[in-house]
């Protein structure tokens, strides 16, 4: 008897049909929804299941569901979230990726859906534990560990946790303290900030004083004395103790495993994606990983044991129970699975609806009734922005070790067995000059030829002060803005290099080069500025297609063949490479099916043609990877991807490789490594390499070189793009510094001058102060570390301390400090007297009068999420409506809608839709024709 979805599980009706994440806790062995103001927060006592939800290729949903196990949870619990994973995916269709996260080891992907970090809490469901926010403010010390995503765990408030090598950040009543290690990484120290500002939402109000205390640093910050009271006074810190915290897996030889009934067996020989059976389970041992792989036609029941299979590999293996476990299904393998496999054919996996189906009707089959989600629309290419318009440009042909300027009036004109340099020069946004500087590679050059004009390129590069976007186009795969940029384009066949004409000759060949004077047939492609082509093909028939039109060229005649399905601008285009090719020429204009006996002359004979249309390649998902080299004996190469990444993930000490599908950049931060910075476009075509065995990608995908600072705005569509963000100095922190706090322009290192006092002597003196004013200060409690001094003096002089460090002074409200305002921390620079310009200005009095706000200075992502006065219908609003709305910004259609009628339209709440970049924004919008 066939079961229903509803009896399978029924908190998971309707999960997975919008983007977004969804989170389940486990409660009386059952999963509850968690509210989404919840979301980010895990008690150590419970289990959770987390689906997240984003777009595919051809607009298909993506699945990616885990189950995250606190470290105090039973293993009933635990049990119990595993097997529901199991369901949810069956439910989805049975093509999710399944991932076991336990508490202080999530996955990078895991953190980076609650950037910056989740929150640990004490307690669970089952315990009857109060909440924090039900309790007296507690004092907490944690460590931050994490890049790009935090690790954020609460240890022991004790001067002994604290050490040389890490972040941490102390939260007490009134202040928030970021105590930065002397040897920590500065790239933690900057997310580290941004989880002074969660905290700060979450805990304070929104109102609390922010205070960076600089390990190492022997002259004192301001506030370095209040800090080391809380601690006992100030005294030099231990060393780091290695705790299994700190032990990374090393990545060994992958071991490949059967799982026959709940029995692991290894299995010898080389790894191809052959060995693989379809009705199997296995098991990958990485060594820092292990996944388990689930055939297409393996049963439910063998499916929902592969994990608890593995755990029991794990222990067996004497290996930590915090090792990462991620589950497969055939057809839908990650790359770092496929990766450990000495062979993987492209194209091997099934299509995602394909797959899908197949999965829902085996399900079926062994009695589970699966709704299957609907296919999505598919979804059209999306066209980057494009380069601004009005610029210069100018084009070189390569010959031998020579480039030659071409002449104006053949600019645009390529022949495929040469090479060229492309500068185009134009003015954008604040920059005084922007370059797109590329080399074209004609498919028939010569490799002397494209090595030529790769050093050429390079040179040209460097006397520009390596400011251009460089890169690499080949024919065929020209980007956008490379073809808008020319009008029209023209690729010809043959050659006009003294290397192409030898290596004809050498070989034998025949000299193809094009000639006016000679019979060529011209295919028009494109139908825009960005795509507006003219190939040369083949003269014949069967180069013709109805939904093109063609230039025919003879001694004598010029016609222009108009396929029954061409466009307009089709039709302009060929008239407008005519006069580019032949100007004043006599041109027959030959309608589909028209064509007079010369015309078919021309072609040699009449044949049949093709009717097919070209169709568009869907959009993909765009992947920001992180990559370094091991340096030593032995170096490697390691590459890492940036789950839902931002503008925030390229710190300035990296070198980053965004891979959008249609096109490749690798991003060089400022500060990355000079060794990494002159072997950046190398690692982009090692990369090419590795993702087109991989991946599917093109291996002549357009390859960019982008450096911080002179982002085109290709590149920039791809985040949410905060000019401020991209213009701040310094290193990652000291931008995040200024960033979140506005004064970034402080002194390099973040230090006090050297004439100041110590931070011993500004303890002593904290405790002194605090000491001598203890006969007239109020009675107050104050956080008692453990192991701190039990005194009697050192216990007056905290408890007077504490209302020394309480009587803070309220927050400015001017504007003039907006950004230390009540929705920012107040944070007190080091220096002293000599820094006093970053204290925060008095309140103003009552006849001083508040600053007006310029409505232009405001942040536009604020003013898109600020609802319009009036409300329209969906119907008003679309781009083509019969019945338009009056009076509105046709940017933002979308904003008119209320809050219920958008969910409907566009599949998720305004919030949702604002925080996304904005080129997915407009992708949703053409959807619904709200663009």
């Amino acid at each position: 008897m066939s079961i229903s979805v509803k009896d399978l599980e029924p908190a998971f009706q309707g999960a997975g049909q919008k983007p977004g994440t969804e989170i389940w806790r486990i409660e009386n062995f059952q999963p509850v929804p968690v509210p989404k103001s919840e979301h980010g927060k895990f008690y150590s006592g419970d289990s959770y299941i987390v689906l997240q939800t984003t777009y595919g290729r051809g607009g298909a949903y993506w699945h990616d569901i885990h189950f995250w196990l606190g470290k105090d949870t039973s293993q009933d619990e635990a049990g119990t979230a595993a097997i529901k994973t199991v369901d949810l995916d069956a439910i989805l269709g049975g093509r999710a990726v399944q991932h076991r996260e336990i508490q202080g080891h999530e996955s990078d992907k895991f953190l980076s859906y609650f950037k910056p970090c989740i929150i640990p809490l004490e307690g669970g469901v089952a315990s009857g534990f109060k909440k924090p926010e039900e309790e007296v403010f507690e004092t907490r010390l944690y460590i931050c560990k994490g890049k790009r995503v935090v690790r954020m765990k609460q240890v022991p408030f004790s001067r002994s946790s604290l050490n040389h090598d890490d972040v941490f950040i102390l939260d007490t009543e009134d202040k928030i303290y970021q105590f930065n290690g002397a040897n920590s990484n500065i790239q933690e120290r900057a997310k580290a900030l941004e989880v002074i500002q969660l905290l700060k939402e979450k805990y304070h109000d929104g109102v609390c004083d922010v205070a960076i205390i600089d390990d190492g640093n022997l002259q004192a910050e301001s506030d370095s004395g209040s800090f080391w009271v809380l601690f006992g006074g100030f005294a030099p810190i231990s060393k780091k103790v290695a705790t299994e915290d700190d032990i990374v897996p090393e990545r060994t030889t992958a071991k490949l495993y059967s799982i026959i009934v709940g029995q692991v067996n290894p299995l010898d020989g080389e790894l191809t994606n052959s060995i693989l059976e379809n009705d199997k389970c296995y098991i990958l041992d990485c060594g820092s990983e292990v996944f388990t792989w689930v055939g297409r036609h393996t049963q439910l029941e063998e499916r929902k044991s592969t994990i608890q299979a593995a755990e029991e590999y794990i222990a067996n293996q004497n290996r930590p129970k915090s090792m990462r476990i991620t589950r497969l299904i055939q057809g839908y393998e990650t790359h770092s699975f496929k990766s450990n496999f000495d062979s993987w054919p492209s194209g091997s996996a099934p299509a995602p609806e394909d797959g899908r189906g197949k999965v829902a009707a085996l399900v079926k089959q062994q009695g589970a009734a699966v709704k299957v989600a609907s296919k999505s629309t598919p979804v059209q290419e999306e066209v980057p922005p494009l380069l601004e318009g009005g610029g210069k440009i100018e084009v070189w042909h390569i010959d031998g070790s020579a480039k030659t300027l071409i002449l104006k009036e053949d600019i645009g004109k390529f022949y495929s067995g040469d090479c060229y340099i492309v500068l185009y020069t134009c003015h954008s946004h604040e920059r005084k000059e922007d370059y797109y500087l590329c080399w074209w590679i004609g498919k028939d050059s010569i490799e002397e030829d494209q090595e030529m004009a790769v050093q050429l390129a390079s040179t040209m590069c460097n006397s520009l002060k390596g400011r251009p976007v460089l890169g690499r186009v080949y024919q065929g795969k020209e980007p956008p803005q490379f073809v808008a940029i020319f009008q029209p384009m023209l690729v010809l066949k043959g050659g006009l290099s003294s290397g192409y004409k030898n290596y004809i000759e050498e070989n034998g060949l025949n000299d193809e080069t094009y000639a006016s004077d000679t019979v060529a047939l011209i295919r028009i492609s494109g139908t825009s500025s960005h795509s507006n082509k003219a190939i040369q093909v083949d003269v014949a028939a069967t180069s013709l297609n109805t939904y093109e039109c063609l230039l025919l060229q003879s001694s004598s005649s010029v016609f222009i063949w108009h396929g029954k399905q061409s466009t307009h601008e089709q039709q302009q285009l060929a008239a407008k490479v005519v006069e580019f090719l032949k100007p004043g020429a006599t041109v027959k204009h030959t309608k589909e099916g028209t064509e007079s006996s010369n015309f078919w002359n021309g072609l040699g004979e009449k044949r049949d043609y093709t009717s097919n249309k070209l169709a568009p390649e869907a959009t993909r998902e765009p992947h920001l990877f992180s990559y370094s080299v091991n340096k030593g004996a032995s170096s490697s190469f390691n590459i890492e991807e940036i789950y839902n990444f931002s503008q925030d993930d390229l710190l300035t000490e990296d070198v980053m490789l965004l891979d959008t599908h249609a096109e490749v950049f690798v991003w060089v931060g400022q500060s990355a490594d000079s060794n990494e910075k002159q072997s950046a476009f190398k690692t982009g075509q090692e990369y090419v390499k590795l993702a087109a065995s991989l991946e599917g990608l093109s291996s002549d995908v357009p390859l960019y070189k982008v450096t911080e600072g002179n982002e085109p705005c290709f590149f920039t569509t791809f985040f949410s793009w905060d000019p401020v963000k991209a213009t701040a100095h310094g290193n990652s922190f000291q931008k995040k510094v200024m960033i979140l706090f506005g004064f970034g322009h402080a002194s390099e290192n973040h230090r006090t001058n050297q004439d100041g006092p110590t931070q011993r002597a500004s303890a002593l003196a904290a405790l002194n102060s605090a000491f001598s004013s203890s006969s007239t200060a109020k009675a107050c409690s104050v956080p008692k570390p453990t192991g701190a001094s039990q005194s009697s003096q050192r216990a007056a002089a905290v408890a007077a301390l504490s209302t020394v460090l309480t009587a803070e002074m309220k927050q400015s409200t001017s504007r003039g400090s907006s950004l230390q305002s009540s929705r920012s921390p107040s944070i007190s620079p080091p220096g002293g007297a000599k820094n006093a310009q970053f204290k925060e200005s008095e309140e103003p009095s009552e006849h001083q009068e508040s600053e007006v706000v310029d409505p232009a200075e405001t942040n536009e992502e604020d003013s898109e999420l600020k609802p319009p006065e009036e409300v329209f219908s969906y119907e008003q609003l679309k781009a083509k409506s019969e019945n338009p709305a009056a009076g509105i910004d046709t940017k933002r259609r979308e904003a008119y809608l209320l809050d219920e009628e958008f969910e409907s339209v566009l599949g998720m709440t305004k919030e949702a839709f604002y925080k996304m970049p904005k080129w997915k924004q407009d992708v949703h919008k053409k959807k619904v024709d709200l663009f």
